[in-house]
């Protein structure tokens, strides 16, 4: 919001209707933040880009401001009747839906510097594969972590509400990140530059790219929409309606790529059906050195045109996914199958057929899914977000083979191909300050720490190794703690404002199995 307009400080009277409420925005907020509320130099106030801020915490950052942003305080200018109204507005849907369509996204597009114009050598010393990006939400910068020392390489201002995790090309040197706002950002590691820019919806989940590197594609729910870019500068390829073949339109949960497959698969929250939309494969294979079982597509199973949708109708609403290794099954949240209206299914991608329901109650958080080797089966394992739960599956015959009761319902699973445990915290419920580790081979919780009492633990990531991991303490003061893999003992804490996520180059673009995607 910006409390200045042409020099002159602005007092605004008591609004007594919407209207007024409505001027009030304008007066004080449109030049920041739209005047439609779709976002500018702030982020877009609509119901669905503040689902993460509660509307008591949106009284107090038009009260006191945010630090470390461009968010000043309004406490003195506005009366509490005034701001409690202004809260109350940005959460109304507003009276005509917005769009964002192919002119409004080529509005957008912002190149610093074209792809190919920064030099090829890092600017720092460090393995290049061996970096973090951590993800710092409570003032929206990420830092660049050296993986070997852990010593804080760099740290720049992101925008506002990363969702859906960064993205790398396959070398490491670039990466890709998503807001909500919908805007996507190129950015160079190797220069710490911004290389592009480019909005491509009004509310979006996640981005993807594909496994050479060349293109992104963006998950929307404002608008109902998939939009392909090239990845060199952003540059806009194809938007996508999300229409199924009944005419029904849909907000697009995510987008994942498929490497095996060469393709894009999207999620659709509101029509039974699955997207699968393939790239031009490479004449020259990119081979992965990961978990990967088939190296990147040199041919299809199917025989869809490039970037042409090829639909696959599911048996329900499938909105949080996980594939098996070759990608040639999807474990999909479906809403129904079971008492609290959640379950999970597995699908065949290239036949469309459901092959198993899973009893998952308590709505599995899929994305968050990691698999191992166990018994000489391969097995996958999942937190649930309503429920104290961990279950463990039997990927061979789809069977639920353990479930392991936890201190509270969990967001987030890790482990490594080289580590003996799998750690998943207790992300909702009282208990949000500690975090389970798993033995891979009983099956059984064995250690449970608490970082520190009171604050939040979640979301662990490896080291390229699987010697190291990060922990993250997701509090405003937060920090990102060092633990050693195999005594689980701790060895520093760097410390962060609310770090969320934090991602590995090795692990991301080697698909590493314990990593989700």
């Amino acid at each position: 919001m910006n409390a200045l307009a042409a020099g002159v400080l602005f007092t605004v009277m008591l609004p007594a209707s919407a209207d007024d409420t409505r001027n009030l925005y304008q007066v004080q907020c449109a030049s920041c933040h739209g005047e439609d509320r779709l976002g500018g130099i702030g982020p877009a106030l609509l119901p669905g880009n503040l689902s993460r801020l509660k509307p008591e915490a949106a009284e107090a950052v038009i009260r006191y401001g945010r630090a470390a942003s461009q968010m000043p305080a309004f406490g003195e200018q506005l009366d509490d009747s005034q701001i409690r109204s202004l809260a109350e507005w940005i959460y109304r849907a507003p009276e005509v839906e917005p769009t964002w369509g192919r002119d409004d996204i080529l509005a957008s597009h912002e190149v610093s510097h074209p792809d190919g114009s920064l030099p090829d050598e890092l600017l720092f010393d460090a393995d290049p594969l061996n970096l973090f990006i951590v993800v710092e939400t409570g003032d929206h910068h990420a830092s660049l972590l050296d993986g070997d020392t852990f010593e804080r390489i760099h740290r720049f201002e992101t925008r506002y509400a990363l969702h859906g995790g960064p993205k790398y090309t396959p070398d490491g040197r670039h990466v890709f990140f998503g807001s909500r706002d919908g805007w996507i950002t190129k950015y160079d590691i190797y220069n710490m530059e911004v290389v592009a820019e480019v909005r491509a919806g009004i509310n979006m989940r996640n981005i993807a790219v594909s496994a050479d590197g060349r293109y992104v594609m963006a998950a929307n729910y404002l608008p109902h929409s998939l939009v392909l870019f090239d990845a060199h500068n952003l540059d806009l390829m194809k938007v996508y309606p999300a229409v199924g073949e009944n005419g029904e339109s849909s907000r697009v949960s995510a987008v994942y790529a498929a490497p095996p497959r060469g393709s894009f698969i999207a999620a659709l929250k509101d029509i039974e059906e699955v997207w699968e939309i393939p790239w031009p494969l490479p004449i020259e294979p990119v081979v992965s050195t990961g978990h990967m079982a088939t190296p990147l597509a040199t041919q299809r199973s199917h025989d869809t045109p490039n970037f042409r949708v090829r639909r696959i109708p599911v048996p329900d609403y499938l909105d949080d996914f996980f594939f098996d290794l070759e990608y040639e099954h999807v474990i999909g949240a479906s809403r129904g199958g079971d008492s609290d209206g959640q379950g999970g299914m597995v699908v065949n991608l290239d036949s469309g057929d459901k092959v198993a329901d899973l009893p998952l109650e308590g709505m599995p958080h899929l994305g968050s899914g990691i698999t191992w080797e166990h018994e000489g089966r391969r097995v996958m394992a999942t937190p649930h977000l309503t429920k104290a739960t961990v279950s463990i599956i039997d990927m061979t015959d789809w069977t639920v083979i353990e479930t392991l009761e936890t201190d509270g319902p969990g967001f987030f699973m890790r482990s490594h191909a080289n580590s003996p445990y799998v750690w998943v915290d207790v992300f909702f419920g009282p208990n949000r300050d500690r975090v389970h580790v798993i033995d891979k081979k009983s099956l059984a919780i064995v250690e449970t720490l608490i970082p520190e009492p009171g604050k939040t633990a979640a979301h662990v990531e490896f080291d390229r190794y699987g010697d190291k991991l990060l922990l993250s303490l997701w509090e405003e003061d937060g920090a990102v703690i060092v633990y050693d893999g195999d005594t689980l003992e701790e060895e520093q804490r760097i410390p962060m404002s609310k770090p969320s996520g934090k991602y590995n180059v090795w692990n991301k673009t080697r698909y590493e199995e314990g990593t989700s995607h």
